[in-house]
């Protein structure tokens, strides 16, 4: 089960997938010098693609223009990803991110907060999920209170109160890096929750499976187009924002 993972960050994707039995190779990322646009891969050597293209153009919390280096992220994904052809990718990234559709492959889009993956602050992703022969992911949901605020990129609080809230050890550190840089990579990373989640989706993926609607990722039966009073709130909640 080897993977490539693009634009690696401090590695908190990567983390819940080695932990859940894959091999991970780390592809070019800023933070240590490389350049994606300069990246090519060779195809058929992967079995999965993953990453978190840079989201800022994206997020609610920008304050600037976009600068489209969002959408040129994106694209360098999906160029990656069909250079490569693996069998899956999986890509995660802010609500607000387009939609990412890949020529050969399946498309799944879903809706996730730490607190519904056993962590304690209120985090809310979209990952989006393509497979060859079509396999969907199915999420088991661990739901808590998720008390705490959302992990920031310029978050104030301590140092080992935001490692903790992303599954980091409370002293977590990488020497060379100032505070500043090191709670920007944390802040940025994905919860590790969330990414153990992911890894287990992907290792227990399944075809023919008809899924809740409001896309949290669990499996309906039936008639039934919602898994649960509360997917039928979040999908009515999203159309008065639309409307």
């Amino acid at each position: 089960m080897l993977i490539l993972s693009l634009f690696p960050g401090i590695g908190l994707l990567d983390r819940g997938f080695e932990d859940a039995g894959f091999c991970v190779v780390r592809g070019p990322d800023l933070i240590f010098g490389g350049d994606i646009r300069r990246f090519t891969v060779p195809s058929g050597r992967f079995d999965g693609v993953i990453g978190g293209p840079p989201c800022q153009d994206f997020s609610k919390a920008r304050r600037d223009q976009p600068t489209g280096q969002g959408l040129e992220m994106l694209f360098h994904f999906k160029r990656i990803v069909l250079e490569a052809r693996p069998s899956w990718w999986l890509a995660e990234n802010v609500p607000g991110v387009p939609d990412m559709h890949i020529d050969g492959y399946s498309w799944q889009r879903l809706d996730l907060n730490a607190s519904d993956l056993g962590m304690s602050q209120r985090r809310l992703r979209h990952v989006q999920f393509g497979a060859i022969d079509y396999s969907q992911l199915i999420i088991d949901r661990k739901k808590t209170l998720g008390r705490n605020p959302t992990v920031l990129a310029n978050d104030s609080r301590p140092l080992s109160e935001i490692a903790a809230l992303q599954g980091l050890p409370e002293d977590f550190d990488i020497p060379a890096f100032t505070r500043s840089a090191l709670v920007r990579a944390i802040g940025n990373g994905v919860s590790y929750g969330l990414s153990r989640a992911l890894a287990q989706a992907v290792l227990n993926r399944q075809t023919g499976v008809t899924l809740c609607a409001c896309s949290c990722g669990r499996p309906v039966t039936g008639r039934q187009v919602y898994a649960g009073n509360a997917c039928r709130k979040r999908v009515f909640d999203r159309k008065t924002v639309t409307d």
